[in-house]
This record gives C-alpha cells, structure tokens and sequence, in this order.
C-alpha cells in the first residue's frame, strides 16, 4: 500500500495571508471580519500603528500587508519603503480615506500595489486583496481617473499649486502663527488630522519642519489672505 504524504505548507500557502494595519478600532475591526469570511484569506495579526505594522510584516512575512495612510509612529510610507526591503517582502494594499492624487503617487512610487478608499462597498477589499497578492495593480475607480486626468494635465507650475486646497487651508492657518490645537479648532479637524496635513505639506515643499513651513507661508503671501 502506498502511503501518500500531505503537505500541510503547500495546503497553508493555497490561503493568502494578511496582517492589517490602521489606528481605529472599530475600522481594523471590520476590516479583519470581512477578510477573515472568506475562506481563501488568512488573517495573522493585526496593528495600530506604524510600527507595530512593520514588526508584524518583519515577524509574520504575511503574503499581504494592508495599510491605513495616517496612523500614529512610523509614516505609512517608510512603513512601505521597509518592507519593500525585507526578505519576503509583501504586497501592500493601501485602505484609507484619503484620495488625493500626491498621496496615491507618492505611496505607487514607494511600492505599494494597491490603493482603495474606504467608502467602497467591504466586498472590494478582499477583492483586492487577491489581486494584490498576485501582484496585480488594483485601483479604486475615483483613483484610477484621478490618475488619468493628472497624467493628462500634468503637474501645476505656481509653487501653491503643489499644496490641496485643504491643505493651503491649513497652511493659512499656521501662517498666523497658530498651534495645531488652534489649527483643528479653525478647520474643524482633529489635531492627529492636522498633523496628518502638516507632514505631506513639509515633504511635498521639502521643508524641515514648523518654522520653514511658517516662512514658506509668509513668503506666498498667505498671512495676508
């Protein structure tokens, strides 16, 4: 009689593992459940933060990583970057609620596969998650067309053209020499939001930090509008 070996890892690896990353609880919650219903899909871990994201993707090398953009700790895109590096690197699938166009560029060129906004319907995240996980680019619609109409019209010229409309907002703001707490209270954000606009305003302007971000300001003439 012949005996017939089962290959338990080759049965495991038929199911593609992920780790989740994003601050809220809830948000991470829900995000878990609906990949952990399908029966293709293996959830490892889950995380809160930046940090804890590239511990798990270093620790648990999952097939996918699916990331928030704004979390506390290490920034999201470092966060990619790193695990670009790593000996089996994963895929990385972007979830989040922020859509501009220098974010989603900046995230693509920093190596991320996929990149979905989370007001589409919970069924496209696992959705993606297979695409991703085959290395396969996959776009929310909104994005996608975003990309069109930029590659079409091509990068602005004035220096303020580089900063969204939202983030000009706060740049006004911090103009009159403003705390984040009293940014928040006049743009009605939190202040993790704030810091959130802040940090892609000092890397799209190349800036150090609060003090150039204040002359940049003054200089365009925004404490005067």
């Amino acid at each position: 009689m012949t005996v017939v070996a089962v290959d338990r890892a080759a049965t495991q690896c038929q199911r593609i593992s992920v780790v989740v990353a994003d601050d809220h609880p809830v948000v991470r919650s829900g995000i878990v459940y609906e990949l952990s219903r399908q029966p293709d899909i293996e959830v490892l871990g889950a995380a809160a933060n930046g940090d804890m994201a590239l511990q798990l993707a270093q620790s648990l090398q999952p097939q996918v990583l699916v990331l928030d953009v704004s979390m506390p700790g290490l920034r999201t895109v470092d966060v990619v970057r790193q695990s670009r590096k790593l000996p089996s690197p994963p895929q990385i699938l972007v979830l989040t609620a922020h859509g501009e166009i220098e974010h989603v560029l900046k995230l693509l060129n920093a190596g991320v596969t996929g990149y979905l906004l989370k007001d589409e319907d919970p069924e496209t995240i696992s959705v993606a998650v297979r695409q991703v996980a085959k290395g396969e680019r996959s776009l929310s619609p909104t994005i996608a067309a975003s990309m069109v109409e930029h590659s079409v019209a091509g990068p602005a010229a004035p220096a303020e053209a580089v900063l969204s409309p939202r983030e000009l907002e706060v740049m006004r703001v911090l103009a009159s020499a403003k705390s984040n707490y009293e940014i928040g209270l006049a743009l009605d954000m939190s202040e993790r939001t704030v810091r959130y606009y802040l940090r892609n305003i000092y890397d799209k302007l190349h800036l150090t930090g609060r003090t150039q971000a204040l002359a940049w300001a003054i200089r365009h003439g925004l404490d005067q509008s």
